[in-house]
């Protein structure tokens, strides 16, 4: 959508709203539908190739205003949530469709899903282990709890650990910044025998230093083994995994308790959606289910729905899948797969010319659309570097520490970046180095 049309098509947008503002009066109070209307009105599945956007528009007003805002709100969210992960090709453990235990749900961000599973999981030892010792307290299991991550993980991952009053450890990633079975097992080991209770990891699959992948396989059979829930954050990373070329990246989440990525980061959704499944919905709601008579209704106990207030930690909740449901017929899987694939191509040609450079250095392997470099040379060369391309205000890069080196990130994010982009970004590079080292930095 170029933005003439996009002029026009918000120009009838503003009408729609408006005729339905004048017509409200008509609108009844409360919907005719009966639960689960939706899913049979809408495909199984995202479609390969996009729809016309008169279509989907036409759609609003025969498949979601009937139900519009509950349950169209709800039941959109659970049917979007199936088309996401048979897009992932997710275990069929995730999915809601066949009235499995799983299901998705639409959080704001990767740091609420990463405290809800923290929540969920310290709920579901806590009421294990007095299951099993009928006179523990709950403050007695919690100061013993210990979850893991990788010492490249989010710090949300960390903040999650404080709001959830666990101790959170870091476990040291391997050469390529990963997180390995034998580095968890030891940490595992030694913690037991300090009386600990392990209880929650979390596996980073593209870290946001340089993109880095935790081993999922060998870290997800051990979490089972010991009991653990193994939340996986894929907040950037997991849009690539629509393309079957960059699917085994996510090899091992059969093992995951909880799956996490932003649709808001890479797959052109707007913020907030961040795309959250569970294995055992109960788990997580189990953790979080109150019914106060003000929010009772008559489906609660009926089993035909989803309550995605018991899946989150506000009450209240926006439409997110409804612009899930525009984006997904508007580009199609082809064409959300073809915009990951431009950027990762970009990526790889904008590592092309630091090779080119010998002055510069790679310094972590590029796997989708994030570039770590660097000049060869000391951090305050580096850190030098970076103030002067961020000072110029023609590009902005975002910094990090590979262990004791200060190195640049180059990230592919921008929908209508283009190689002539990335080759004046180089340049610009290029320049700004050589002005530096000309004026004697080292």
């Amino acid at each position: 959508m170029n933005a003439s049309e996009f002029r026009r098509r918000g120009k009838e947008m503003v009408d729609y709203v408006a005729d339905y503002i004048e017509g409200i009066e008509g609108r009844q109070v409360y919907p005719d539908v009966e639960p689960g209307y939706l899913r049979p009105l809408i495909p199984t599945s995202a479609p390969q190739e996009p729809d016309k956007y008169e279509d989907i528009v036409s759609d609003i007003e025969k498949i979601i205003m009937p139900g519009a805002a509950s349950p169209a709100c709800t039941e959109l969210e659970t049917v979007m949530m199936d088309w996401l992960g048979k897009m992932l090709q997710l275990p069929e453990a995730f999915l809601a469709e066949k009235a499995g235990e799983g299901g998705g749900v639409i959080q704001g961000s990767a740091s609420e899903a990463t405290l809800m599973s923290l929540l969920a999981a310290r709920a579901k030892v806590t009421k294990r282990l007095q299951a099993a010792s009928p006179g523990l307290t709950e403050a007695a299991v919690l100061e013993k709890l210990v979850a893991y991550s990788s010492d490249q993980a989010h710090s949300s991952v960390e903040r999650a650990g404080l709001i959830g009053g666990v101790k959170l450890k870091a476990i040291p990633s391997d050469d390529k910044f990963a997180m390995r079975a034998s580095a968890l097992q030891e940490a595992l080991e030694r913690d037991k025998a300090a009386g600990l209770i392990p209880f929650f990891v979390v596996a980073t699959l593209g870290t946001t230093s340089c993109c880095s992948f935790d081993r999922l396989s060998e870290v997800g059979p051990i979490c089972n083994k010991e009991g653990m829930w193994l939340h996986i954050d894929a907040a950037y990373a997991g849009s690539a995994f629509i393309c079957p070329e960059f699917r085994h990246l996510l090899n091992g989440v059969e093992f995951a308790d909880s799956f996490n990525f932003n649709p808001h980061k890479w797959l052109l959704v707007n913020f907030d959606c961040s795309a959250m499944w569970v294995k055992k919905r109960a788990d997580l709601t189990g953790a979080f289910k109150l019914d106060p008579l003000y929010l009772k209704h008559s489906h609660q106990d009926s089993g035909l729905i989803t309550d995605y207030r018991h899946w989150q930690l506000p009450l209240g909740r926006r439409f997110r899948s409804l612009k899930l449901w525009f984006v997904c017929r508007m580009y199609g899987v082809t064409g959300l797969q073809a915009y990951i694939r431009k950027h990762v191509q970009l990526a790889h040609e904008f590592e092309s010319f630091v090779h080119q450079d010998p002055r510069f250095e790679i310094c972590a392997e590029v796997t989708l659309g994030l570039v770590c470099f660097r000049l060869k040379g000391s951090n305050k060369l580096n850190e030098a570097l970076l103030e002067r391309i961020n000072g110029a205000k023609k590009i902005h890069l975002v910094p990090c520490h590979l262990r004791d080196k200060f190195v640049l990130r180059f990230a592919i994010c921008s929908r209508v970046v283009e190689s002539a982009h990335v080759q004046l970004a180089w340049e610009h590079i290029r320049g700004l180095a050589t002005d530096l080292l000309a004026a004697g930095m080292e």
